[in-house]
């Protein structure tokens, strides 16, 4: 595989493009998110992380004729097995907001223990050469914790301020950006995306 001239993020989030481009400069002389070709959000239809991360990774690429990137992750409840999962921004309806979704966990919760509170973050992200991509690069990063009833820290979005994180005892929303971004389970899914595309194209 010859390095990319051009490659199209499946999101318009700057953040995203930003960390892109430090991860994937070996391999890709240029990167844009997909609003700068106007192509139109793709209906995520698929009932795994995977299956939507190609979906929306496909869909930029049909509509731009380059090779895409995107990521899908949520919120993976253990003891309501698996929810909120891929319907993580969704959970509260289709138009949610974040107060709706999180109003949504802090009922779910009162009818746990706090020993059943694990729950876990997970991202997936794919890379597709071209639409018809038959064998599209898929890395995958967990984040583990556990669910608190008290929202606590301001930074972060989502469901940061009730995942809360033993091993730095606090929430993800206390964290740093700088210490979330090393450690989150999109800093992981980057992480294997990287040794991944070192031996899928190694002449780059």
């Amino acid at each position: 595989m010859t390095r990319l001239s051009r490659l199209v993020l499946a999101s318009g989030n700057a953040g995203k493009l930003k960390e892109l481009e430090a991860l994937l400069t070996p391999w890709v002389e240029r990167i844009q998110t997909q609003s700068f070709y106007f192509v139109p959000e793709a209906a995520e239809t698929g009932t795994t992380f995977i299956e939507n991360a190609i979906i929306k990774a496909r869909n930029a690429a049909a509509h731009t004729g380059l090779a895409a990137i995107a990521d899908d992750s949520g919120l993976e409840i253990d003891a309501l097995d698996g929810q909120p999962g891929v319907r993580s921004a969704r959970w509260a309806g289709d138009h949610a907001d974040e107060a709706a979704n999180n109003a949504q966990l802090i009922d779910a919760l009162i009818d746990l223990k706090a020993s059943e509170r694990t729950a876990r973050y997970r991202c997936v992200i794919a890379l597709m050469r071209h639409a018809g991509d038959p064998a599209p690069l898929v890395a995958e990063g967990v984040w583990t914790g556990s669910l608190i009833e008290t929202p606590a820290g301001d930074n972060g979005f989502g469901y940061d301020p009730y995942f809360y994180l033993p091993s730095h005892n606090c929430t993800v929303a206390e964290l740093s950006a700088d210490v979330k971004n090393t450690i989150s389970h999109r800093a992981q899914a980057l992480a294997r995306l990287k040794t991944k595309l070192a031996v899928a194209w190694p002449q780059a």
